[in-house]
């Protein structure tokens, strides 16, 4: 039986979470959308207080909180601002992590503090214009000369990739799909202007370019051949970081469409009192649980050095099919004004259609699950 309880720290962390979105980036949420950028003083704010390595040992610099702790994390900043998590969570959980899943010890301790301080901001360099969802048939590839290595390609949709100051990049090599920490101030590099989205418009999104760009042989992450490996246990966990988000964001539109359905008058009476309100706000009640329940319930597995491809892959497809409902209720619950920009639903509903798409579509998590039924004959 599963039995899990936030410790007294893990509490205090959530606490200190919630004063910072409540007084830094909730009154600024709008603005982020608007001018389609997050304030450099708002990340190095975050940096300073540790929420950009909070998930990682503090041997290398982190706050030493693990996936729990970037869970709770990130629930609370997807709460004030789905752009802020995204960015977090393209550092944190797949850009850093990427490196720390495959590096060496000596890797670690060059890479890791600059990148769990927030000094630097990473970015994960996977997805191709012809590699998306296949992500296995990439076209960038890394040739070695001398004592380097020369690399030429393109990269597409990559979050942070125009701020990024080290891409995790992960390219062919002659013996396979290999991982590289690319630092983005080599000749050669370029980043393209920032895609226009639908939503989590201050998430910055580029196209990336790499013509002839030499790293050092030492900037090869790990083994030779590996990466694909190393990638896909990066995305297992930012798949469960991505689930927490989209938990965040269903709590705050809880309670936004609650209080408004206590506040909003028709016949007479709050429209709270009126059945098919309450059947809204119930449904949204029992997908909160149960996104809760298994967000945390894979977390502690991941800490505890658990494979979890197949319980990340239940929380991003569940957590992100149910924040899309969540955040159609919130609209209808609101009316009008739920399709105003006067209110923040607004935005919450272009940034939450995301999800479905990005760390692998919700068609991949299916197949990675059905997958795994079939391989344990339906025993989960």
């Amino acid at each position: 039986m599963f039995e899990f309880k936030f410790t007294e720290e893990q509490l205090m962390l959530r606490e200190t979470v919630r004063d910072f979105v409540n007084n830094e980036i909730k009154p600024i949420a709008s603005q982020i959308d608007q001018q389609g950028e997050i304030p450099k003083e708002l990340i190095n704010k975050m940096a300073e207080i540790g929420f950009l390595g909070i998930a990682f040992p503090e041997e290398y610099g982190g706050g030493g909180f693990g996936e729990v702790g970037y869970c709770l994390m990130q629930e609370e900043i997807a709460r004030g601002c789905m752009s802020t998590a995204t960015f977090i969570g393209a550092h944190q959980s797949i850009g850093t992590n990427a490196i720390y899943i495959g590096a060496t010890e000596e890797q670690r301790k060059k890479f890791l503090p600059a990148l769990t301080s927030g000094e630097k901001i990473a970015a994960f360099g996977l997805t191709e214009a012809q590699a998306g969802s296949d992500s296995f048939h990439l076209k960038t590839y890394a040739k070695l000369d001398g004592d380097e290595w020369v690399i030429n390609g393109e990269k597409l949709w990559i979050t942070n990739g125009g701020i990024a100051n080290i891409i995790s990049l992960f390219a062919r090599t002659d013996k396979g799909i290999s991982l590289f920490a690319v630092e983005t101030d080599r000749p050669g590099f370029k980043a393209g202007p920032p895609e226009k989205k639908m939503g989590i418009k201050g998430s910055v999104t580029n196209a990336l370019s790499f013509d002839n760009v030499r790293i050092p042989k030492e900037n090869l992450i790990g083994q030779e051949g590996r990466g694909f490996i190393y990638a896909m246990k990066t995305l297992d966990a930012g798949r469960l970081g991505l689930g927490a988000a989209c938990l965040g964001v269903s709590k705050e539109l809880l309670e936004l469409s609650t209080k408004y359905a206590k506040e909003r008058v028709q016949f007479d009476h709050p429209i709270a009192h009126f059945q098919a309100i309450q059947f809204m706000l119930a449904e949204i009640a029992i997908m909160i649980y149960n996104m809760e329940s298994i967000v945390y319930r894979t977390a502690v597995d991941y800490d505890l050095g658990k494979d979890i491809s197949r319980q990340s892959a239940i929380v991003k497809y569940y957590c992100s099919e149910s924040l899309d409902k969540i955040v159609d209720f919130a609209v209808q619950i609101h009316g009008g004004m739920g399709y105003s920009q006067e209110l923040p639903i607004e935005r919450i509903y272009r940034d939450s259609r995301i999800n479905r798409i990005f760390e692998g579509t919700n068609e991949i998590q299916k197949g990675i699950i059905a997958r795994e039924v079939i391989k344990k004959n339906g025993k989960l």
